[in-house]
């Protein structure tokens, strides 16, 4: 699903506006209705206090149209303007009007505090003060409204993004931004759902379909794309019957110290569990004898000296090698990753010390193949890029780090973020289980097991990146969120497979939230 910037969005509706001879009062309202079906559907005329704060642009008419036809159902309404400036727009004065003719409760006019109304906790809040086009911050005494619904517990619905939130950077004080429970978006999510910095203003979205014109969001290319279940149908292989192991490639992992051989046989294991046909671990002497008892489907190679990795010299053509899981900082060793990445032409995944090795010595950067895969967490991509202001600021420098060495970039984290020079991949899949020793390398071993296979590099980071947090989606219902280890999620890597074959009810995989936390969100 492609994630649309706010100029494109403005010409989605332009565009759908001309096409299909409507007015975009007319667009307005077909997007209010969706909106109020949304909530009709879930209230079946439910008595409970709905409260519609609308402000005085595009994103009050939808509250507006909401509110009028909220009214003419009997639902128990109370609509409000907030009155944060002297201009109205065209829509919002069509609609201001058409409320005023439905009902003998005209919308009650906000000014300041004093005019705030009480709100319980069992009532509904619909924010529908500011949408996309905000870019400054709300008048103080407005941004004291957003912290009155946060105090006042009542559940709390967006419309198309939480109000004082920007679609291209992180707000300065969160008390300026309202607090939403569930955001219904228009055309497609915003990237701002999915950033550390951003995504806590709202705990749910859905995206809402208005019917915008289908060409022109088909043709168009946007900076970022959603990834779900439909798109990675399009990027699995199928097997044929006739293959064999030599079909799906060597995968070949380096890496390994006294104390850290761990690393490797879960990258190990997983490259093989990921469909990789062989898998060769190259590890110091000490790993050799807990490399053949905790993984006997695996060939072993060691180094010449027991603790560290000094040389790295094989005699194996692996299709795709995944370096640097427990490898250590070592002289020898980065003279040895060195030497290595001097003569390297196999498609590479770098993760952990060969990332930590490689901020310390740039120069290594040139030697890599191209669309080489590197896969840090925070504080490794920090030592590669340098630090950075807030979300925006580190997707700027990742991407300009991508183009400058032709590298692929993987920011780990609650919704991980492909980086592939100017374009970002937003994974779908994942949970907060992930959060524990050795997940990490765990991926570095299916990035490595699907390059072995054949995929290209761009498809294996994406596809390995869903399957990695699709699994953990699958274990945590059997585990929960506390109890998942890494090596569980090589164990549900199958059923990961195999859930690609489930029956597809949306294209967006469940929040984590929605599916084992339900109990603790407040919900219609």
């Amino acid at each position: 699903m492609k994630i649309f910037s706010k100029e494109q969005i403005y010409e989605g509706d332009k565009i759908t506006a001309e096409k299909q001879n409507i007015s975009s009062t007319e667009l307005m309202e077909r997007a209010g209705i969706q909106i109020f079906n949304w909530l009709h559907i879930r209230m079946q005329g439910a008595q409970v206090p709905i409260h519609v704060f609308c402000g005085i642009g595009n994103n009050g008419g939808d509250g507006l149209v909401v509110a009028r036809h909220l009214i003419t159902h009997g639902y128990n309404v109370k609509t409000y303007v907030v009155n944060c400036s002297d201009k109205r727009s065209k829509d919002f004065l069509v609609n201001y009007e058409r409320i005023k003719e439905t009902t003998k409760k005209w919308p009650e006019m906000l000014n300041c505090e004093a005019d705030f109304p009480d709100i319980g906790v069992d009532d509904i809040i619909i924010d529908a003060i500011f949408g996309i086009g905000l870019n400054r911050p709300a008048n103080i005494w407005v941004q004291g409204l957003f912290q009155h619904f946060k105090k006042s517990k009542a559940f709390t619905l967006a419309i198309d993004m939480p109000s004082g939130l920007y679609t291209d950077k992180v707000p300065k004080d969160e008390n300026g931004v309202v607090w939403a429970n569930h955001t219904l978006s228009f055309a497609s999510p915003k990237l701002v759902f999915f950033l550390p910095d951003t995504a806590k203003y709202t705990q749910q979205w859905e995206i809402l379909n208005i019917g915008l014109d289908p060409e022109f969001f088909q043709s168009t290319e946007t900076e970022a794309e959603l990834l779900g279940k439909l798109e990675m149908l399009q990027v699995y292989k199928p097997r044929d019957k006739f293959t064999h192991k030599g079909s799906f490639g060597h995968s070949l992992i380096i890496g390994g110290s006294y104390g850290k051989i761990g690393a490797v046989v879960l990258s190990s294991r997983a490259a093989l569990s990921s469909g990789a046909g062989l898998v060769t671990a190259y590890v110091p002497k000490c790993g050799y004898t807990v490399m053949q008892t905790a993984f006997h489907e695996a060939m072993v190679i060691t180094d010449t000296d027991n603790d560290i990795i000094t040389e790295i010299k094989f005699d194996i053509e692996p299709t795709s090698i995944g370096i640097g899981i427990g490898i250590g900082t070592d002289a020898k060793t980065s003279k040895a990753f060195e030497v290595f990445l001097k003569s390297n032409k196999v498609p590479l995944v770098i993760d952990a010390d060969g990332i930590n090795i490689i901020s310390k010595n740039k120069e290594f950067l040139k030697l890599l193949p191209k669309e080489t895969i590197l896969t840090p967490h925070p504080k490794e991509l920090e030592r590669l890029i340098g630090k950075w202001k807030d979300d925006f600021d580190k997707l700027k420098k990742v991407k300009e780090f991508s183009k400058t060495y032709n590298l692929i970039v993987v920011i780990k984290g609650s919704n991980t973020i492909t980086v592939s020079k100017d374009k970002l991949y937003v994974n779908s899949t994942g949970n907060p289980g992930l959060a524990t020793a050795g997940t990490g390398d765990v991926l570095t071993g299916i990035l490595t097991g699907l390059l072995s296979q054949g995929y290209e590099p761009l498809h294996a980071v994406v596809f390995g990146v869903y399957l990695h947090g699709k699994s953990a989606d699958i274990a945590v219902e059997d585990l929960g969120y506390q109890s998942l280890i890494a090596s569980h999620v090589i164990e549900y890597l199958g059923k990961a497979y195999i859930d690609l074959f489930a029956p597809i009810e949306d294209n967006l995989e469940p929040q984590a939230d929605e599916k084992t936390e339900k109990d603790k969100q407040k919900s219609i």
